[in-house]
């Protein structure tokens, strides 16, 4: 009775188990049951693409377990490795392992690829015999073939597969049987990548995936410790290749290397190194082998483009630093040494320049002028309409806009060092402090988005035709006005016809007057030609005008009340914009 009962245990923890199993399975993927290859069991007419249910009710529960199995074995592992220390680096080539090689895509096999053990082939047969299954490689290099017997594959090319196994099949079946046979499936392999590589380790893959495939999973090459020209492949103790990846990476070239079980990929240590920079299109740091190479090299690597014309060269010669310079066509023969640093530099004078004409004028739009021209020798070939206002003619230049940009980023950079290193006195005050300098912070981004005009004020020089142009100069010459813009703390910024006889006072009520968060003391008057009044001097005040209420500071501290104060006097008069907290 004992020994009854214990079986009976037994058989129902076992029935418990596969109904689990089948649980599991069904709730893990359904994408896993929907095209997994069922091999038929020894007796059973060839093969058939079943999921896992179908062929547990047709063979049994255990192969659903071994189909299970083998959708598992090629699962991506679970670790994840942040690509970006090589999409950031400046080695040549680091970008190269970026992740993407990791992504399968079709199984395609390469005409000489070679069968190993653990391969799975498909085959056809019609005629007089039907039949159709996936075969695996046998330990001895054979697959056995119903009707046939064992027919040797190992070490066979995929573009003589089918020769080989037609010879096999004409043995046995001399006329009115045809078959088909390919390569369904390599064998898994799993290769070791080690040396200099961010994660050393042992990779699952295929024989078919690429050198490339198993760097990538190892991290890629370490940038600062690792060779891009001297990647080596070792089958126990028999090197069996070395590749270079600049052959890849500036021709296109890459050997295939069928990986098998247990080879090793093993990074080399870097050789000398040369770092780029300037015109070029490879500005990159650069390996190379020998004790020096030529600038000619450096130049194949790195392709200056054609705005080079000079190349400097700083020399690594210990604690003291020396530099070169040659012209790009006499130095091709210069020595480089590890550690130099190459700059490719342009060093040509502009012969002209192009200056752009907007506004009111019957003119060209687009003037080609001698370098160092003037801003007379512009005038006199324009020829203005009866309404151009030649009075308050505008300049916009490049130059100005970049310095002006840079001094709204150092007051808001001082405003948000400020704001963050306000000192508080209690607990309560602390707070109050916590939720001002996050509204503050979100206010310094959104001034940090604004872009200067880069005005220059010339309406009122003196020697307005003496005045240089640069390169990229835009002249605006506005219509003569008959408006006058409110905006800012107003509730209804518009534009409302001049009238002489009307003050600053009348423009902000017809706009709705001011705003709550208005500050009256700080009105400024905008003139056309770039120029700025305070609303103090009301005879400013004419047509064309733009009349800006700047908004209300309300802040605990005077020193963040003086640094917002400075901003928005800045973006106001820089970009005409009044930035409301």
């Amino acid at each position: 009775m004992r020994f009854s009962f214990v079986m009976s245990l037994a058989l129902v923890a076992a029935m418990s188990n596969a109904v689990a199993a089948q649980r599991t399975g069904n709730t893990q993927s359904k994408a896993k049951e929907a095209a997994v290859e069922i091999k038929a069991p020894a007796g059973a007419e060839g093969s058939m693409s079943l999921s896992p249910a179908a062929a547990m009710n047709q063979y049994g529960a255990g192969t659903q377990l071994e189909a299970m199995n083998t959708v598992e074995a090629g699962a991506p592992a679970p670790e994840k490795f942040d690509y970006s220390v090589n999409t950031k680096s400046d080695v040549f080539g680091a970008k190269l392992f970026s992740g993407s090689f990791l992504q399968q895509g079709a199984m395609q096999f390469n005409p000489d690829y070679l069968i190993a053990v653990g391969d799975q082939l498909m085959m056809r047969f019609w005629g007089g015999f039907n039949f159709e299954g996936v075969f695996t490689v046998d330990p001895k290099g054979n697959v056995f073939v119903p009707q046939v017997g064992p027919v040797q594959v190992l070490g066979v090319r995929n573009r003589d597969l089918q020769q080989v196994v037609e010879a096999s099949v004409r043995k046995v079946f001399r006329a009115n049987v045809a078959v088909y046979a390919s390569l369904a499936k390599a064998q898994p392999v799993r290769v070791f990548v080690g040396g200099n590589v961010r994660r050393p380790g042992l990779y699952n893959g295929t024989s078919m995936d690429s050198l490339l495939h198993y760097l990538d999973s190892a991290g890629g090459i370490d940038t600062e410790r690792g060779s891009f020209l001297n990647v080596v492949v070792k089958r126990g103790q028999q090197v069996r290749t070395s590749v270079n990846l600049y052959d890849f990476l500036l021709n296109g070239v890459m050997p295939m290397i069928q990986l098998g079980d247990g080879d090793v990929i093993f990074v080399e240590p870097r050789h000398h190194t040369v770092k780029v920079e300037g015109f070029a299109e490879n500005a990159k740091r650069f390996e190379f082998v020998d004790k020096s190479i030529t600038l000619a090299d450096v130049m194949a690597l790195a392709k200056p483009t054609s705005q080079a014309t000079n190349v400097r060269i700083v020399r690594n010669s210990g604690t003291v630093r020396n530099i070169d310079y040659y012209s790009l066509s006499t130095a091709t023969d210069v020595r480089i040494f590890d550690g130099d640093e190459v700059e490719f530099t342009s060093d040509t004078k502009p012969g002209t320049i192009t200056v752009r004409v907007d506004g009111e004028h019957q003119s060209m739009r687009e003037y080609v002028l001698p370098y160092g021209a003037s801003m007379g020798m512009l005038l006199s070939q324009i020829k203005p309409s009866a309404q151009s206002d030649m009075q308050n003619i505008q300049l916009f230049r490049h130059s100005v806009q970049e310095r002006q940009k840079e001094l709204l980023d150092t007051s808001l950079s001082n405003l948000q060092q400020a704001v963050l290193t306000a000192r508080s006195g209690t607990a309560e005050e602390a707070q109050l402090r916590k939720e001002e300098a996050g509204l503050m912070l979100q206010w310094v981004e959104r001034a940090r988005k604004i872009t200067p005009r880069g005005q220059v004020v010339i309406s009122r020089a003196a020697n307005l035709n003496d005045l240089v142009l640069e390169n990229g100069d835009t002249l605006r010459i506005p219509a003569k006005g008959s408006l006058v813009l409110v905006s800012g703390e107003v509730l209804f910024p518009n534009a409302v016809a001049y009238d002489p006889k009307w003050g600053l006072e009348d423009y902000v009520r017809v706009t709705g007057g001011l705003t709550q968060h208005a500050d009256s003391s700080r009105i400024i008057i905008a003139h056309p030609d770039g120029s700025f009044d305070d609303s103090n001097n009301l005879s400013a005040l004419k047509a064309g005008d733009e009349i800006m209420v700047l908004p209300k500071v309300d802040v605990k501290s005077r020193q963040i009340w003086k640094e917002v104060t400075q901003v928005i006097y800045q973006i106001a008069i820089s970009a005409k914009v009044a930035l409301g907290l």
